[in-house]
């Protein structure tokens, strides 16, 4: 057996942290404090102890048109978290969706789990299939479910993602739940999502959602038509922190986090919270009660475009391919080990194996 493949007793009852990355060429602010700064951080923080799953979702990446060449942008994608500070050691394991075919296999194992009511009250599903049904593919109805299929093979405790992934993740906990009342301790049921938020460092425990410069009752989005209403991570300092200067407000005049009423004011204090990594609270005790807000704009729009900057100094400097190539074959050796563990004992409890 390959050395690669042999884990101490240690390795194999630590916790799993797993994410999904986006890889697209268009990745925004909203992005970066959603899911790459928090997944680096916590990374950095828990890899001594716990394994850490980044994992290219391009099974998923295909439900809809392809945001230009899909190999080139899994490369540039992995390599924003380095830019982003993670720090690479054996527990941090880069690899493919599409290269561990047990995904594929796992998601129509749990498509006869999974009732077709469940999966078409998906937020998500309901959304971009308002159009129509009869014209939306079948990928959209089952991304749910193969969602579920890349957390529990690897029984992960912690899944960081934003807000508006919370329902599926509520639905692999349902799953795993479901197939072991009938099977046994087969599946890690993954936190609870008010628990996944507050492991990502969310006071009220719930999750990230960076809304828009423009209209800060939306989140912000890359196609969203107005260029004022997202910052994206190529942008320069000067743009950003004019954007920023522009956000939309309010006019109650007092500062305070109140994301009913004053979303725009709740949005700035969410951002300096989160790319400063202090706490929510002490941003807001900091700011509650002052009453101009061109003092809170200017503080964000420093700390946001130089932040940034910096992000994309160390971005420029990863011009290694074979780097993120080297770190994906070595994760994949991995992630195929587990989760080919993981099938089997899935296939054994339907019969599918002896």
């Amino acid at each position: 057996m390959s050395s690669s493949l042999i884990y101490s007793t240690k390795e194999i009852f630590m916790q799993t942290i797993l994410t999904g990355i986006r890889i697209n060429s268009d990745l925004h602010l909203g992005h970066f404090l959603g899911v790459i700064l928090p997944m680096t951080r916590l990374a950095n923080q828990h890899s001594h102890d716990s394994h850490i799953n980044i994992f290219v979702p391009d099974l998923h990446s295909i439900i809809g048109d392809i945001d230009g060449d899909l190999q080139r942008n899994i490369i540039d994608s992995l390599k924003i978290f380095l830019a982003a500070g993670l720090q690479i050691n054996d527990h941090i394991h880069f690899y493919r969706q599409s290269y561990v075919p047990a995904h594929s296999e796992l998601t129509w194992i749990l498509d006869t789990v999974a009732t077709m009511g469940e999966t078409s009250r998906m937020i998500q599903y309901k959304e971009k299939s308002d159009d129509g049904k009869e014209s939306a593919n079948v990928g959209i109805f089952n991304y749910p479910i193969l969602m579920a299929a890349d957390i529990l093979l690897y029984d992960a405790t912690y899944v960081p993602v934003g807000e508006d992934q919370f329902q599926h993740l509520e639905l692999a906990r349902n799953l795993a739940e479901r197939f072991n009342n009938k099977f046994g301790d087969v599946f890690t049921l993954p936190a609870k999502t008010s628990d996944q938020a507050k492991f990502m460092g969310q006071l009220d425990g719930n999750g990230i959602r960076i809304r828009s410069l423009t209209n800060p009752e939306k989140k912000m989005s890359k196609s969203d038509p107005s260029e004022n209403s997202k910052i994206m991570l190529i942008e320069s300092p000067a743009s950003t922190a004019k954007k920023i200067m522009s956000a939309t407000t309010d006019s109650v005049g007092k500062i305070q986090f109140d994301m009913f009423n004053q979303p725009g004011i709740s949005n700035l204090l969410q951002i300096e919270s989160l790319i400063t990594n202090q706490p929510l609270q002490t941003i807001i005790s900091r700011w509650t009660g002052e009453t101009n807000y061109g003092d809170l704009k200017s503080q964000v729009a420093t700390t946001v475009s130089t932040t940034l900057a910096e992000f994309q100094s160390r971005l420029a400097e990863i011009s290694d391919d074979d780097t993120i190539h080297e770190l994906l074959k070595a994760g994949e050796i991995y992630a195929n080990g587990v989760a080919n563990a993981k099938l089997l004992k899935v296939q054994k409890c339907l019969g599918l194996r002896d």
